[in-house]
């Protein structure tokens, strides 16, 4: 199980890997491909900001929202290569963060005793 903390400081690092992978890993061309994980990572870090937890500065949302937004992003991120149409440029950063992402969602403990 992945305790709330760490949850957290997952959220920050996968949010910032995300604005950063497409300049790393040579697929920033102005497309989907390289939209697609950035907008994700900025969101991630927008409402890992407001979340209820301690590495948050405003408590405003539970971390069951948290959590469905996680997972919405993940999913979105693992088919957003075939959806959006850009297979054939990329599709392994995309599909290997989107499975994390959802592997973590589903190993995040959610009782208030973990945060």
């Amino acid at each position: 199980m992945i305790s709330v903390n760490t949850h957290a400081v997952i959220d920050y690092v996968v949010g910032v890997l995300l604005i950063l992978a497409p300049f790393l890993l040579g697929f920033a061309n102005g497309g989907a491909a390289m939209w697609v994980p950035i907008l994700l990572g900025a969101g991630i870090l927008l409402y890992s900001l407001v979340t209820a937890y301690r590495y948050s500065v405003a408590k405003v949302i539970p971390l069951s929202v948290h959590l469905g937004l996680d997972a919405a992003g993940g999913l979105l991120l693992l088919v957003s290569p075939w959806l959006f149409g850009f297979a054939q440029l990329v599709w392994w950063p995309h599909v290997i963060v989107g499975l994390a992402e959802l592997g973590v969602v589903m190993m995040t403990q959610r009782n208030r005793a973990a945060a």
